[in-house]
């Protein structure tokens, strides 16, 4: 238990500075609220009206996501490979050369399929 200690000291920290900071925004922070400041955030663009249901998000936001979740994980495989190269010799580099080869076919798929693209 004593090695979790300065874990739990940092945890603590961390959460009292989060909480310390949330409740002084409130008490020393400026009130003067107007329609602009209640209204969410769009980049200074007045929003658009919604529809009731909600409205239609292109697929291209999920895709480009998907695609970036796809990969990073994917690359994180890298890590223990490069940990214990030395000890892996020869296999674990022809190993890491067919899966590195994997990843590049499917980002060239990606790639001519237009999936990259953002028009």
């Amino acid at each position: 238990m004593e090695l979790y200690t300065p874990i739990l000291a940092l945890a603590l920290i961390a959460t009292g500075f989060a909480v310390f900071s949330v409740i002084m925004s409130a008490v020393v922070g400026p009130k003067r609220y107007n329609r602009a400041k209640l209204d969410s955030y769009e980049c200074g663009i007045e929003p658009t009206p919604q529809p009731v249901g909600g409205g239609r998000i292109p697929v291209k936001y999920f895709i480009t996501a998907m695609l970036f979740i796809v990969f990073d994980i994917e690359i994180i495989f890298l890590y223990p490979w490069a940990v214990h190269f030395d000890q892996m010799a020869l296999f674990g580099l022809v190993e890491m050369v067919l899966f590195i080869a994997t990843v590049f076919v499917a980002y060239a798929y990606v790639w001519r399929r237009g999936g990259l693209d953002w028009d």
